[in-house]
């Protein structure tokens, strides 16, 4: 496996600057505006190099309090300001994330540690999601149905909700809260987004960027807010603020299950996108150097750290050699370094609990009689000091192994394989999660297969693409462990909105329905 030396400096200063990242920022911000925190200095540090980029002053719960005042009364006027006009302040928001998308996606790239590449790729979703919502804003629709009383006429709508709830995880550190906020924002709601305190800084820089925009159309604060705080301070308590009718929130499914059950308890929403285990199968009729491409890119792209990342692959058993020898190779030939370094395909996990959590898996797998075909070594070293950068893993197991119905953070590939198709469903949808799925096949009967009521329990079901890199057009979310929520394309907008019934009787008559008589 080739590695690369990482660069010292990555050369990230200037972007920077560009971006308004000072040494030490503040941690709260109602738009426009940033308030003056003065909670604990969290630092944050490039998983690439090891160094500190720079800090943030946290936000306490008064800071909190003073967001939620500001935007609740932000939303009384928010909410009247006619869609396409919201709609086009979202685009106006596209357009700076346009400006800056080279300088934001380093940002991403070096404080989380994907590759630049997929920096860049992140920021193009906040694009194409603030196109997307823009064309929302006129499509916001409700229907008409026919009354069974004469001279009625019914139809539903919809209303925004109020201020919409953003926790977002490390891995994607703009792009969800784009998914969430453009949404919220043209459908006339106002956001509170509390980002993953291990990539701080991508926040303060997304706020730095919408600010002019929000100062030049006249913005009242209080319509998209950040608070950066320990939940010592911002935890359980944001959660059950039951000013947030609904709270938005990508992680684990451990946290999930606890934001689902505090925000239940006070009957509250909650749009959850969790945990996946994602598989790719391949059939004897796959086209194997299609499914080879996707399968690498599924399993080290982000350095395994996508939901949808690929973590199981169900080969027929007449491929199955073919196909695990050609992957050993592709796996070994992965250039591994700096991820801003443009002939480097994977960078760092992103700390060392991450590094743990993948020695973890591997001892577990071996535990339970799998075996490791290639990788697995943490890499030391010149380029390497950070600690976080390891060897993608090609392992072969059984599904029903404990460690194999886990979702491990990392880039770990469990292989298996199968006799019939019926056998490929079974094993696909017999983990805990139900995010993402793909098959490769130029069998028609097989991907319809995969397709219909008896074949993916996903969400998402691919048929010869991968399971990683969704659209922003398509609803995205899963089933099961994943949480039932979804986000970004088709209707999906309907999540940040409330509905109502509207029943209007033009007659001079007062029937009632169902032929109820009522005589006073």
């Amino acid at each position: 496996m080739q590695m690369q030396q990482i660069c010292p400096t990555c050369d990230i200063r200037p972007a920077l600057d560009r971006l308004g990242i000072k040494p030490v920022n503040l941690g709260a911000s109602t738009g426009a505006e940033w308030i003056e925190t003065n909670g604990a200095l969290l630092d944050s540090f490039s998983s690439c190099d090891g160094r500190l980029i720079a800090s943030v002053k946290q936000g306490r719960w008064d800071d909190y309090e003073t967001i939620m005042e500001k935007a609740q009364e932000a939303f009384k006027v928010w909410r009247m300001i006619p869609a396409p006009e919201r709609g086009d302040i979202v685009r106006q928001m596209g357009n700076e994330f346009r400006r800056y998308k080279e300088d934001l996606g380093r940002m991403v790239s070096y404080e989380m540690g994907k590759i630049y590449q997929e920096g860049l790729g992140e920021v193009q979703e906040m694009i194409d999601i603030a196109d997307f919502a823009l064309g929302i804003s006129r499509q916001l629709y409700g229907s008409t149905m026919h009354s069974e009383r004469p001279k009625h006429r019914m139809y539903d709508q919809y209303h925004p909700l109020g201020i919409v709830g953003v926790i977002t995880a490390f891995n994607f550190p703009v792009a969800v809260w784009a998914w969430n906020a453009m949404l919220a924002l043209v459908t006339g709601n106002v956001v509170v987004w509390k980002p993953s305190s291990k990539v701080p800084l991508c926040a303060v820089a997304i706020h730095n960027i919408i600010a002019d925009v929000l100062k030049r159309n006249n913005v009242p604060e209080g319509v998209t807010n950040l608070i950066i705080g320990s939940s010592k301070h911002i935890g359980d308590n944001f959660l059950a603020d039951k000013r947030l009718p609904l709270i938005s929130c990508t992680g684990s499914t451990a946290v999930g299950r606890r934001v689902g059950r505090i925000v239940g308890e006070r009957l509250g929403r909650t749009l959850l996108e969790l945990g996946g285990n994602n598989a790719i199968v391949v059939t004897e009729n796959a086209n194997l150097d299609m499914a080879i491409r996707a399968t690498v890119f599924g399993a080290v792209g982000t350095t395994g750290q996508r939901c949808t990342s690929t973590r199981r692959l169900i080969i027929h058993e007449s491929v199955y050699d073919k196909f695990r020898d050609q992957l050993i190779s592709a796996f070994e030939q992965v250039r591994i370094g700096c991820p801003l370094d443009p002939n480097v395909l994977v960078g760092p996990l992103i700390d060392k609990g991450a590094v743990e959590a993948f020695r973890f898996a591997q001892e577990q797998l071996l535990k339970e009689g799998g075996r490791i075909l290639t990788g697995g070594d943490v890499l030391s070293g010149p380029g390497y000091e950070s600690g976080c950068y390891v060897k993608p893993v090609l392992a072969e197991a059984e599904n029903h192994y404990h460690i194999v119905q886990e979702e491990t953070f990392a880039p770990i590939l469990y292989l298996m394989k199968y006799k019939t198709i019926d056998e490929a469903i079974a094993m696909h949808n017999n983990v805990p999660q139900g995010l993402s799925s793909a098959i490769f096949s130029t069998n028609m009967l097989e991907t319809e297969r995969f397709l219909s009521h008896e074949g993916s329990d996903c969400g998402i079901a691919n048929v010869n693409i991968g399971t990683s890199g969704a659209e922003i057009g398509g609803a995205f979310g899963g089933e099961k462990d994943t949480g039932g929520g979804r986000e970004s394309g088709s209707d999906a907008w309907k999540v940040y909105m409330r509905r109502q019934t509207n029943t209007i009787n033009y007659s001079t008559e007062l029937p009632f329905a169902q032929g109820i008589k009522f005589v006073l």
